[in-house]
């Protein structure tokens, strides 16, 4: 059986404003092509299939149509709910879907209750974690009542799928051999190196290789192949244990990673092979830096003039409507930041140490070197400046 392991679609999302919908129609309308070219059996979406719980139509327009394409290819398709999914809005329409190829995978009850498949080595059974929130999940009797963290949750719902493969084991007809897959939206140890900032916690506290709230590689052992969502890179932990990554880039420290998924070859006696497929980038992102004029104007930008670009600019004073000004080179200019070449230490002394004994014209004066990185007054500026005080004390005079 042959799988492509997807996750983190996140359709909806908008990237520092600028909407992705069309860029998901790119990249999802990719993924039918494949599943001819390649023979794909099944399609895995390894939770966040949604950005938000409640998703505007046109999100669900593309969610949907992306499925009917995917189908009407010939594969599978096997969706789990992530963190950023409302599990109750998702799976729905699960116990209807599946006669159509869509099974949907959000209920914790069922974490041993496989979506069965065969192909001709026999079954494969694909087990479904959905994410699991502790607080919410010590009333399934297969939770204990101490359960507090992901660790907790996601080892008793192992515990049940291992349970569930070696009944279902015993049950097997002569040497048909009964292969497993599971998919799991959850933070593994070892993934903590290529999060990134687009991932919301999945927890209170802050997410730790070993802490509290990793999952061990090994709670995954006993399977075929772990399918993992939430984190945003491609990641191998194991042969047999991987994240996928995102659908699309969402923050520039994802810049320049991979994107595609996992094409997983399930053979007769278990996981034969997993090699990397890429999908479309349609818009790629790209940090510049330099001075403003020079990124407004210099040549060594002009290839990344239709990418998302985040801009430092190095002047050594703040520039008047950068964004707006770089937008006329880069339509796609998602960020800018001012972080001057050369940096004017900031006097830590008191507001009234700094004024105490000066005039106002040395006040002035040590504003702007405050303000402006070190820069003080232009000889057009003093003019001005002793102009609006001289005005000043003529009226405070006459009054």
């Amino acid at each position: 059986m042959r799988i492509f392991h997807t996750s983190d679609w996140h359709i909806g999302r908008t990237f520092h404003g600028y909407s992705t919908l069309d860029a998901a129609r790119t990249v999802l309308g990719a993924i039918p092509g494949l599943v001819s070219e390649l023979g794909i059996d099944v399609v895995i979406v390894a939770g966040d299939v949604y950005d938000v719980t409640n998703p505007s139509a046109e999100s669900t327009q593309v969610l949907q149509q992306a499925i009917v394409a995917i189908r009407e290819a010939g594969a599978l398709v096997v969706v789990l709910s992530g963190n950023h999914d409302s599990a109750t809005k998702l799976g729905f329409a699960g116990p209807f879907s599946a006669a159509y190829g869509l099974h949907l995978l959000t209920q914790a009850s069922e974490v041993g209750s496989p979506v069965e498949l065969a192909d001709e080595h026999g079954p494969v059974d694909i087990y479904g974690i959905p994410y699991l929130q502790p607080e919410l999940m010590r009333r399934q009797p297969w939770v204990g009542e101490q359960a507090r963290t992901q660790h907790d949750v996601v080892s008793a719902a192992m515990d049940v799928v291992r349970s569930a493969i070696e009944r279902r084991g015993s049950d097997r007809r002569g040497s048909e051999r009964r292969r497993s897959v599971v998919v799991a939206h959850t933070f593994v140890a070892g993934a903590e190196s290529e999060s990134s900032d687009s991932e919301r916690a999945i927890t209170r506290e802050p997410l730790k290789a070993g802490g509290v709230d990793a999952v061990p590689v090994s709670v995954f052992e006993g399977v075929d192949y772990a399918a993992l969502g939430h984190i945003h890179s491609r990641i191998q932990l194991s042969d047999a244990v991987r994240y996928s990554g995102a659908l699309m880039h969402y923050s520039f420290k994802e810049a320049g990673k991979p994107r595609g998924g996992w094409l997983v070859d399930i053979g007769a006696d278990g996981l034969d092979s997993v090699e990397w497929v890429d999908l479309p980038v349609p818009r790629p992102l790209k940090e510049i830096t330099g001075q403003l004029n020079d990124l407004l104007l210099s040549e060594e930008w002009e290839p990344y003039k239709d990418h998302y670009v985040k801009a430092t600019y190095t002047d050594d004073t703040k520039q008047m409507d950068p964004l707006r000004k770089l937008r006329t080179r880069f339509p796609w200019c998602a960020e800018v930041i001012h972080r001057p070449s050369n940096d004017h230490e900031a006097s830590t002394a008191s507001y009234r140490e700094r004024v105490q004994g000066k005039s106002d014209t040395e006040v002035f004066e040590s504003f702007l070197e405050d303000v402006r990185n070190g820069e003080g007054s232009s000889e057009q500026e003093s003019r001005i400046f002793a102009e609006v005080l001289s005005e000043y004390e003529a009226t405070e005079q006459s009054r």
